[in-house]
């Protein structure tokens, strides 16, 4: 069985909706064990980290940049470095912001070299980008049109509850990409 591990912060609860979206994708891959860690929670989960065979980042971007909460998880992950616990494990990450780019790139890239530093090895969206033609809509699956990870907008002044389906799908996707990808590495 395949043990995949979501790590996430949400500052305002569109990220934690995004975070069990792409939670219900990994669990929905048979044969995987599914873990929803908060950072808040990370002191009681270093082990299920370095059980884990797959680790999804993600966090709210803020400023360009992945949350203070998520960054001081990725600060206190030090440890973990100096042994290498997370060698050739799976890794992926998410983000929401307001704006429609909101520097989101940055905030994934940001994972995707944390995950170098640690020796993991990243995985894509593997999405075509959606809503990029006369015939496309807000409505399709990689609206925001990334290709390292998953992107979600959110109106900044609406809940979680009126993020769009359309994102949570493709975070659901995601999700369920990196867990048979982890999968196929673990057999």
């Amino acid at each position: 069985m395949s043990q995949i591990s979501i790590v996430y912060h949400s500052g305002y609860g569109h990220t934690g909706h995004a975070a069990n979206a792409v939670y219900e994708g990994a669990k929905s891959v048979a044969n995987v064990q599914a873990h929803l860690i908060s950072v808040a929670d990370i002191d009681k989960n270093w082990d299920v980290l370095k059980n884990s065979h797959a680790i999804i980042f993600g966090a709210p971007t803020y400023m360009g940049s992945a949350s203070a909460p998520f960054k001081e998880f990725m600060d206190k992950s030090s440890k973990m470095w100096m042994t290498q616990d997370w060698k050739d494990k799976i890794a992926g990450g998410f983000t929401v912001s307001g704006s429609q780019s909101g520097d989101k790139l940055s905030t994934l890239e940001q994972f995707m070299i944390f995950a170098a530093q640690h020796s993991m090895i990243w995985v894509s969206l593997g999405l075509m980008p959606g809503n990029n033609s006369s015939k496309s809509s807000v409505n399709d699956l990689n609206r925001l049109g990334s290709s390292i990870g998953a992107m979600s907008q959110a109106n900044v002044d609406q809940g979680a509850d009126a993020m769009l389906e359309s994102d949570l799908k493709t975070m659901n996707l995601y999700g369920k990409r990196v867990a048979e990808i982890a999968s196929r590495f673990h057999r």
